[in-house]
């Protein structure tokens, strides 16, 4: 997640191969969360910054699909 957020210097195939990696991130969270929230003794804190760092790969994954898809003027 340390990844630089200026994504206008890298190429198309280090986005594609970024996006997936956020993607499965993301996924990996979500199951992590799920499976704290499913043992009813899940801490606050830490399903708070799992949130927090779920919806900032969110952010980043959206980013970089906008850089990746071509705007099209219809």
């Amino acid at each position: 997640m340390n990844a630089p957020l200026d994504i206008s210097m890298k190429n198309d195939e280090v986005l594609r191969v970024e996006l997936e990696v956020f993607r499965r991130e993301h996924r990996d969270l979500d199951e992590s969360i799920r499976a704290l929230q499913s043992t009813g003794i899940a801490d606050q804190i830490t399903l708070q910054r799992l949130k927090k760092k779920k919806l900032l790969l969110k952010d980043r994954i959206a980013l970089i699909e906008d850089r990746l898809t071509p705007d099209i003027i219809a």
